[in-house]
């Protein structure tokens, strides 16, 4: 405080109190399959397709995760979690012994993740010009039938693991390198060129234990082993745990009603969303008479929702030839450029939300089809002569009539998930804050800012602001058994909008009037 000694003008200033509250992003998009390449052991962000291909290896006719990715970027998304499956007892990772000038090893070299991807990969020493201690590490591609290129290059390396300008060979390459990691290191001496500065000699290259294993395909054993063979949490769905944020969950081709309920109720703990694949092995006319299974539509079931039926999409692995595809990666595409345009509380579904890249459906709906289908909660793709291929449905999966649950709508739910999120990160500040009035107040203050933003872009019902939302924080929230146990209570509410699913004309003919 300061201290007033001379007469005069004191200037201080003085804390407003006010703690912003961000909205957290909506549409970061987790997806888990099998790919050729890439880590295995984290889910590794992507933020385009190229990045994807480039960590992962683009399209595998093998598995539908990297046509979902795809077709996630496509159609709007913009980040996404991979989570690469393979089955550790059957995959393999390429490796080579690198020997030194007097025939023993300077290294082992093996590949980053298991594959059969690496076999195209080699390492090369090569010596730096005038100085016999220093080398560099370079680790080349050689497609088939094609010419090697340089993927990755570590200069002026050494033996020394004191190295007193930090680059030992080890440490370097094995924190620096995407495609390879170093064991059992010696004395790495570089392979000496020809004489008279001919060609250089060829890499070695990464072979031996490089075995991929059986392929495993989503859907069936290869997803349900790497998901529930570990359930202390650190396989599979699990490594999204150490992700700080995810909203939306696929799992292309996944159609397993056990393995889908897990899901739900994993997504329902982080609050995030999952899309489900319908089963395109069922027939319509079943469909339509059972809907989908009870397991599915249980109390996690707020946090999900089912498309139907699946995509039909050229396969640029196959000339253009037309092929299946889930609906998931369209579908979460449709849900970022939804809200990056409209916002979380706008249904991503209608004449705009409209599937790029898709030549039509596997099954044409009828009106009668598509209302029999909306009223078991699911989602169905339509194909209209004016509008395309687009989402005509945005309902939970359990937004079935005959439940009637308050989570009926899909917008409604990702909207009160957002607003979960936001506040959660945002009132962080009020831990171990003096549990009285002046910590209500402030939490009144920013909680009820962040709520008018919303209002005034339109995320609630309401003529005016006291109809759409409000703010509770004070002694009847927060009681005095409370105060002693530490505990603040603050009450939201907010009014969402429903979407307009139904629209009615009301048509009437006016009779004749006769004029008096």
């Amino acid at each position: 405080m300061t201290t007033y000694t001379f007469p005069g003008v004191y200037i201080e200033e003085v804390p407003s109190g006010i703690h912003t509250i961000v909205g957290v992003a909506t549409s970061i998009t987790g997806f888990i399959g099998w790919a050729a390449q890439g880590p295995t052991t984290q889910a590794t962000l992507v933020q385009s397709w190229p990045e994807f291909q480039r960590v992962f290896g683009g399209l595998d006719s093998r598995s539908t995760l990297g046509y979902s990715v795809n077709q996630f970027f496509n159609n709007g998304g913009q980040q996404a979690y991979i989570i690469r499956l393979v089955d550790s007892t059957t995959a393999g990772s390429a490796k080579v012994s690198v020997p030194d000038t007097s025939s023993g090893t300077a290294f082992v070299a093996t590949a980053s993740s298991p594959g059969m991807w690496a076999t195209f990969y080699g390492v090369r020493i090569v010596a730096k010009p005038g100085d016999a201690t220093r080398f560099s590490v370079l680790v080349t591609y050689t497609p088939a039938g094609g010419s090697e290129s340089i993927v990755e290059s570590f200069t002026n390396l050494s033996n020394d693991t004191a190295d007193p300008q930090g680059r030992y060979v080890g440490s370097v390459v094995n924190s620096g390198s995407s495609f390879v990691q170093l064991s059992s290191i010696t004395t790495v001496a570089p392979k000496p060129n020809p004489p008279g500065g001919g060609s250089p000699p060829s890499p070695y290259t990464l072979a031996g234990s490089s075995l991929d294993g059986s392929v495993l395909t989503p859907g069936t054993s290869g997803f349900h082993t790497a998901l529930n063979a570990d359930n202390t949490g650190s396989g599979g769905v699990y490594l999204l745990d150490r992700v700080d944020l995810f909203n939306l969950l696929c799992v292309p081709a996944e159609t397993d009603a056990a393995t889908i309920a897990l899901l739900q109720g994993y997504c329902r703990t982080h609050r995030a969303f999952l899309i489900v694949d319908s089963d395109p092995t069922v027939s319509l006319a079943t469909f339509e008479a059972n809907g989908p299974s009870s397991q599915i539509t249980g109390k996690d079931s707020i946090n999900s929702a089912l498309y139907y039926p699946w995509v039909d999409a050229p396969d640029p692995l196959q000339q253009g030839r037309i092929d299946s595809y889930p609906p998931c990666g369209f579908v979460a595409g449709i849900y970022a450029s939804t809200d990056a345009s409209r916002g979380v509380w706008k249904a991503p579904a209608g004449v705009d939300a409209s599937l790029t890249g898709a030549t039509g459906l596997d099954i044409p709906l009828t009106d009668l089809e598509n209302g029999t289908l909306n009223i078991m909660a699911v989602n169905c793709l339509r194909s209209f002569r004016v509008y395309g291929n687009v989402v005509w449905g945005a309902r939970t999966l359990q937004g079935n009539d005959q439940v009637g649950s308050e989570w009926k709508y899909v917008p409604v739910r990702r909207l009160a998930l957002y607003l979960e999120e936001s506040l959660y990160r945002g009132t962080q500040w009020a831990v171990f804050e003096p549990n009285d009035n002046p910590l209500w107040a402030q939490l009144r203050l920013n909680v009820g800012a962040f709520m008018h933003e919303l209002y005034t872009k339109g995320a609630f019902q309401g003529a005016s602001a006291r109809e759409a939302y409000f703010v509770k924080c004070d002694g009847q929230t927060t009681t005095q058994n409370d105060i002693n146990m530490g505990v603040v209570n603050v009450w939201v509410g907010f009014a969402p909008l429903q979407p307009a699913e139904f629209v009615v004309l009301q048509i009437q003919q006016m009779a004749g009037q006769v004029q008096t």
